[in-house]
């Protein structure tokens, strides 16, 4: 799994991508599908609260879950993007199984 960093009109600090590939290795372990994550921050407009914005998008085959989030810091953004793309991640992946479950079944039904 890649995890690709851009930071837009300032220069990440070594710990902060860190934090950054530590989480996104969180997300591997809900999926093995993970081809890349993207992790885009930056800053935002003086006119909007939360200055500092943490984009996140995952591809995986199929459609690629997308998240951006406001807060007063990084770190918080980057944790709310996170915890949002593991709950996304654990939902397909439960959509996923139900339907690998319920397909075996009505395989196994039309047999009989």
């Amino acid at each position: 799994m890649d995890v690709i960093i851009q930071s837009l009109g300032f220069t990440a600090k070594p710990q902060l991508e860190a934090f950054i590939r530590e989480k996104a290795n969180k997300l591997a372990l809900i999926s093995d599908q993970i081809i890349r994550v993207d992790v885009t921050l930056y800053e935002a407009p003086k006119n909007e609260t939360g200055g500092c914005i943490c984009e996140a998008r995952v591809e995986v085959p199929g459609n690629d879950p997308f998240v951006k989030k406001h807060a007063a810091t990084y770190e918080q953004a980057i944790d709310e993007v996170f915890d949002t793309l593991l709950e996304v991640l654990r939902r397909n992946k439960e959509k996923n199984e139900d339907r690998y479950r319920r397909a075996g079944a009505g395989g196994a039904d039309e047999a009989q």
